[in-house]
């Protein structure tokens, strides 16, 4: 009762680790359906997904947006194929607005049976039939979460289960950032290379244990799960930056969500699929530099976004790319700070403070350009003219230029 509560995945089929019943799976013995024959659950064909359209390396481009409780891993894996539909030849019809779950699970099959090898060898044959009855029996799951069992080594150990099959036949990379840093030895003693089941178990059995030595390794191992809730630690983005190519697109794993995740220019950006953002056009990208959620959003080109409702003049003005570069200039300077402060989560903010006194700073510049500037004159915010917002934390050590 003491130890740590599973996880469930996304969709609330299972706990993690857990297998999710697989709907029309036949019994043992009994022969597979054809792939194309494999449909969802009920429930799942009766779902239907708003599509966004996006100019994405000069084309114009579907992702499929997320409702409440959606299927995260049919998303995140299909987006990735409508955006690199060139080497996928996934699309949709231009005129599309809504898909539905069933019509996202007929693409995906039709990707799948395409990775046939060419090669008569019978090896090869065998293994890739071997390999299609496999997957016969994970893409039911899609539509309501899958088997996912991370281990604490590093950003692709996962624990192998059916559902990887998938992510290999499609040559989609699938990270975590749920990493033990190394420079703690009593915490990379406790958790050692066991998956997140395994550490569960072990502190279970350690509690109940008469040794103390035990006993304190498996509070050691509750606390790190405790302190790493949010699924990321700040040595797991490290080296998941480390990892991740340019301009590879990858499945993210994190707090029982996959994301479709890219790498630009250095730095980590997880699509937007949220359909609250269905009609913001600028809200494409969300940055992933740090373990506590602050972040940026970026449009199609990662160019740093105003919030939504809030680009007002900025926006129809003839500087707008020349403001546009000078606010992507701060928030890369804002972002170098913050990786010099390494794990210091009170400079983490700056980032959105950095945005909000460019976005301040030009609009009350705009102002006194359409005004005649009065003597003592002060500006609609109560602050008089030129005077810059005052920082709301005093106390930081560090300084945005």
């Amino acid at each position: 009762e003491d130890a740590p509560e599973k996880q469930p995945t996304e969709g609330g089929g299972a706990l993690l680790g857990v297998p999710v019943p697989c709907p029309g799976a036949g019994a043992v013995g009994e022969p597979a359906e054809p792939l194309q024959a494999r449909t969802p659950s009920r429930e799942a064909e009766a779902d239907f997904y708003c599509v966004k359209w996006i100019t994405w390396k000069g084309e114009r481009t579907p992702v499929i947006m997320q409702s409440e409780n959606g299927p995260c891993p049919l998303l995140a894996i299909m987006n990735i194929l409508f955006l690199q539909w060139k080497a996928s030849g996934v699309k949709l019809p231009p005129q599309k607005q809504v898909v539905t779950a069933e019509e996202l699970m007929a693409h995906l099959g039709d990707c799948i049976l395409s990775t046939q090898p060419r090669e008569p060898s019978e090896g090869l044959q065998l293994n890739f039939q071997q390999n299609i009855n496999d997957t016969m029996m994970v893409l039911p799951k899609l539509s309501t979460g899958l088997d996912v069992n991370v281990r604490f080594t590093g950003v692709s150990d996962f624990e192998y289960t059916p559902e990887c099959i998938v992510f290999d036949l499609l040559n989609v990379p699938l990270y975590h950032g749920w990493l033990v840093d190394p420079q703690s030895p009593e915490v990379v003693q406790a958790v050692g290379k066991l998956s997140y089941n395994q550490l569960v178990e072990k502190i279970i059995t350690c509690k109940q244990a008469s040794d103390s030595s035990l006993v304190s390794e498996g509070l050691v191992a509750e606390q790190f799960l405790e302190s790493t809730a949010s699924q990321l630690t700040y040595h797991g983005l490290c080296e998941l930056t480390a990892a991740v190519r340019e301009g590879e697109l990858s499945v993210f794993f994190r707090n029982n969500h996959f994301s479709t995740m890219i790498k630009h220019k250095g730095h980590l950006y997880l699509l937007v699929t949220d359909q609250g953002f269905l009609q913001e056009e600028r809200v494409v990208w969300e940055s992933l530099h740090n373990v506590d959620g602050d972040s940026c959003f970026c449009d199609t080109d990662f160019h740093l976004s105003h919030p939504p409702g809030k680009e007002g003049a900025t926006a129809a003005t003839p500087d707008h790319h020349l403001q546009q570069r000078q606010m992507d200039q701060d928030y890369m300077i804002a972002l170098s700070l913050q990786q010099q402060q390494g794990q210091d989560p009170s400079a983490l903010s700056d980032l959105e403070l950095a945005r909000q006194l460019q976005q301040e700073e030009y609009q009350q510049q705009q102002q006194r350009q359409q005004q005649v500037p009065v003597q003592g004159r002060a500006q609609p915010g109560g602050r008089p003219a030129g005077e810059r917002r005052q920082r709301q934390k005093p106390d930081l050590d560090c300084t945005l230029l």
